[in-house]
């Protein structure tokens, strides 16, 4: 089996480690492995939706990225029915977009999000 290594920062290796022993996984790997694959499962999921579809689209991140929300927002308005914007902690924020349109549209908007590393959670839901 090929062996990679990743570097995390304090944050994340803290979270690895609560997942690791509030779910019962042999070692921090076991843990990294199990992610993956959810996170393969999901991605093969959504490469596979077609046609017009209706999705929930929830990101969390600073506040201070308002600005690259906004961004991504206009570029995507076509699909956006509805956007709620709250601030849940500190100087975080959801955004909720309810979604409508092509299912290839709709994965543009989530992989914007998702490969902008200011973002710290990106989830889709389709309906």
């Amino acid at each position: 089996m090929p062996i990679i290594s990743i570097s995390l920062n304090d944050e994340l290796l803290s979270e690895l480690d609560k997942l690791q022993k509030t779910m019962g996984f042999a070692g921090r790997s076991e843990v990294i492995r199990a992610g993956i694959r959810n996170y393969v499962s999901e991605e093969k999921q959504k490469t596979e939706l077609s046609g017009s579809i209706h999705a929930i689209l929830l990101v969390v991140h600073n506040d201070e990225f308002d600005h690259i929300i906004a961004g991504i927002k206009h570029s995507f308005e076509d699909l956006i029915t509805t956007h709620l914007h709250s601030k849940i902690e500190g100087d975080r924020c959801m955004e909720l977009f309810m979604l409508d349109g092509e299912a290839e549209r709709i994965g543009a908007i989530t992989r914007n999000f998702k490969i902008n590393k200011k973002m710290d959670t990106v989830k889709l839901v389709t309906l």
